[in-house]
């Protein structure tokens, strides 16, 4: 017999709507699919089960006056959606992953939670993520490792590892995540999950940890494209002080209505190769990548194979960028000496880099999204790139980790992950889409992305392939 979290948002907000279901009875559901699963999962490093409980209830009475009404709510009314915890929820323990900020508790909501809180929607607690969000797994000093549900022996990736693996095990319908350079994609791949990086701007990051540099956003994972698209509604939105805004959908359009749209016939490039030096792609992926690509064909579109110049110069840009901003993040003078290897790393090398060379590698991040705008997506061009969303399978936990050699590790991260920050360097949608698994039961993600501020035709594109190739009903042996 279905369980409520065999449902999907939309499925548990039309309920609500309705009066069928209970935000109240939806969110002890939850609560307690937590408590019993999340000490082998490690999805949570803080849980509000009273917030919870008290938002839940107002959420129940909003309905009911709704209903009395007849007036509308907002798509994703009375459903839980956990924030990962680089982002502040007033009154919360907000840790960034560090055992250096294990009992800061932010005085305010960043702009997405108050978001959050107006779309009416529950805080199950704040997800777990890797110190600052810097690697692509999710291991810290505060809590068990985030780990994927198809197999628990290995990691759900990073820095989101803990919202994918809420979602993955149902122990959250959706989850807010972010994404600084591939840290939505990542952990969407090796959790079979659909994940939104947006375009740069589409989500603030306000009001105290604004993104300068224009890599990292927030948006959604979920097991269908019509609840990533829902979520994505609730978070968009440009606020004051914003240094980046992606041009706005059309009045009265959702992105949520494009996953019920035909994305009409669409040119697509087919990228196997890594666009990094000297980097080897997994047969899996490789596999992942090119059926995908035979059922696009398929769909009627135009698939023709493409290879980007290896460039090292990006490789350096974003090397450099990265480390500055691990160097900027805020840690108190006597909580310098907890923080991970890797990330004492980072931190020494972005005190390092001058702010002429900070400039330049901003410039060539601009320079990189300007060709790509030109020479292969313009209007008349590509409308849409495929790729492996990683270069090899999941990870087993510990494997990308090296405390003794943290330059060897960030190798290494790089290795694993040389598709996905193009995309936050050029400040372009990109998506992971879950059509395949692999012989050992693993899923293995594929990455559209699109231009510019049309996250639109990567829904549209990606509901497509949902619907060729359905993936929400298949779910790992805990579920």
């Amino acid at each position: 017999m279905a369980e409520l979290h065999d449902l999907t948002a939309l499925e548990q907000a039309q309920g609500i709507r309705s009066g069928e279901l209970s935000p109240v009875e939806l969110t002890e559901h939850y609560l307690a699919r937590i408590e019993r699963l999340d000490d082998t999962l490690g999805a949570f490093l803080t849980r509000t089960p009273d917030i919870a409980r008290k938002q839940a209830a107002e959420a129940e009475s909003e309905a009911a006056a709704a209903r009395r009404e007849d007036r509308e709510l907002p798509p994703l009314h009375g459903v839980p959606v956990p924030v990962k915890d680089l982002n502040q929820v007033a009154g919360v323990r907000c840790t960034m992953g560090s055992r250096a900020l294990a009992e800061h508790v932010p005085a305010v909501d960043d702009h997405l939670v108050g978001k959050l809180r107006a779309g009416g929607t529950i805080l199950l607690g704040k997800t777990n993520t890797p110190e600052f969000g810097l690697p692509c797994y999710t291991e810290n000093g505060l809590a068990p490792p985030a780990r994927t549900p198809w197999d628990l022996a290995r990691s759900a990736g990073g820095s989101s590892g803990g919202a994918a693996a809420a979602v993955a095990a149902g122990l959250a319908p959706v989850a807010h995540a972010s994404d600084g350079g591939g840290s939505i994609r990542i952990p969407a791949s090796v959790c079979g999950l659909f994940g939104i990086k947006p375009s740069r701007g589409r989500i603030s990051s306000g009001p105290m940890l604004h993104d300068i540099s224009g890599l990292a956003t927030s948006g959604p994972l979920a097991r269908t494209v019509g609840d990533a698209a829902s979520l994505l509604d609730v978070l968009a939105g440009a606020m004051p002080g914003d240094p980046f805004t992606a041009p706005s959908l059309p009045p009265g359009e959702t992105f949520a209505g494009y996953a019920q749209r035909d994305p009409g016939r669409l040119r697509i490039a087919c990228l196997t190769e890594a666009p990094v030096p000297g980097i080897e792609v997994h047969a899996d992926c490789r596999t992942a990548t090119t059926d995908t690509a035979a059922l696009l064909t398929g769909l009627g579109h135009e698939v023709e194979e493409l290879s980007l110049p290896a460039d090292d110069g990006i490789l350096l840009a974003f090397t450099r960028v990265w480390s500055v901003l691990a160097a900027s993040r805020p840690v108190p003078p006597e909580g310098e000496e907890l923080l991970m290897p890797l990330t004492r790393y980072l931190r020494d090398r972005g005190a390092e880099v001058s702010g002429t060379d900070f400039t330049r590698s901003l410039f060539a991040f601009r320079m990189l999204a300007q060709s790509l705008a030109d020479g292969l997506m313009p209007p008349g061009g590509y409308d849409v790139i495929l790729s492996p969303t990683l270069a090899a399978p999941p990870a087993e936990v510990g494997a990308l980790r090296n405390d003794a050699d943290p330059q060897a590790e960030f190798n290494a991260l790089g290795a694993y992950t040389p598709f996905t920050a193009l995309y936050n360097a050029t400040g372009q949608p990109a998506v992971n889409v879950p059509v395949q698994w692999n012989a050992d039961g693993l899923p293995i993600g594929v990455m559209l992305a699109g231009r510019y501020g049309d996250e639109a035709t990567l829904i549209a594109l990606s509901a497509q392939l949902e619907q060729a190739r359905p993936w929400a009903g298949r779910t790992p042996s805990m579920w």
